[in-house]
């Protein structure tokens, strides 16, 4: 599918940074999966359940289900691209609210200080959990990263950061649904995937009905 160059939200399209392999390593190799299988089959519920636990966005899951069966992850993926860089204001705004910061509980005490304040201060400025995939990092490298991101996006504009929370937010809803998808139980639920992933810090959604709280499937520290 052709895209412009902005989205319904009037967000520009800002390509991927660069960065170690993001956008690979959480990514299953094959294209046939057991849980793609289960999650075409699956009930419209269901599947909007499993979508919610990737992107808090309602309108975004119902469409990504509604255009089901995906021949393979890659159209799933891209389906998932599409409608991302489509949310509006409103849709990313649900989203992002559905986004919550908790702290590894094996992080050093300075490091938790330091990033509960600067999370914090995100907070106060831009009114939503700060939100970064961490796809490509190693484990020991995600707070250092983590903690160097949050505070040179604490200096953008508004509405540059949130255009920069939402196309992290894209990625890390890539590999949320990558890795439910290499699950055979992904149309039912999101929370076998919690083992697989390679990370230290946690991302946690808050409850949509149906869908997990307090995952640790998203290599992401939102603090």
């Amino acid at each position: 599918m052709s895209r412009s160059s902005e989205s319904h939200s009037g967000l520009p399209r800002v390509p991927a940074p660069a960065g170690p392999s993001r956008g690979s390593a959480g990514t299953p190799s094959r294209s046939r999966l057991p849980g793609l299988e289960r999650f075409n089959t699956a009930s419209a519920g269901s599947a909007e359940a499993t979508l919610l636990g990737c992107c808090g966005s309602r309108r975004w899951s119902r469409r990504i289900a509604a255009h089901r069966p995906y021949p393979d992850l890659h159209a799933l993926l891209a389906a998932a691209d599409e409608a991302g860089y489509d949310l509006s204001g409103t849709d990313l705004h649900e989203a992002l609210a559905g986004e919550t910061s908790v702290l590894p509980p094996d992080a050093p005490p300075a490091a938790r200080m330091a990033l509960d304040a600067a999370h914090t201060a995100y907070l106060d400025r831009f009114g939503h959990a700060f939100v970064i995939c961490l796809e490509g990092y190693r484990p020991d490298e995600q707070l250092d990263q983590t903690l160097a991101a949050i505070r040179s996006r604490l200096g953008n504009d508004p509405d540059d950061e949130r255009v920069i929370a939402a196309d992290e937010l894209r990625r890390l809803t890539r590999f949320r649904l990558s890795r439910a998808m290499a699950t055979a139980t992904a149309a039912a639920t999101v929370t076998a995937t919690a083992t697989a992933a390679p990370t230290v810090p946690v991302q946690s959604r808050q409850g949509h009905s149906g869908c997990p709280e307090g995952r640790s499937d998203s290599p992401s520290v939102p603090v």
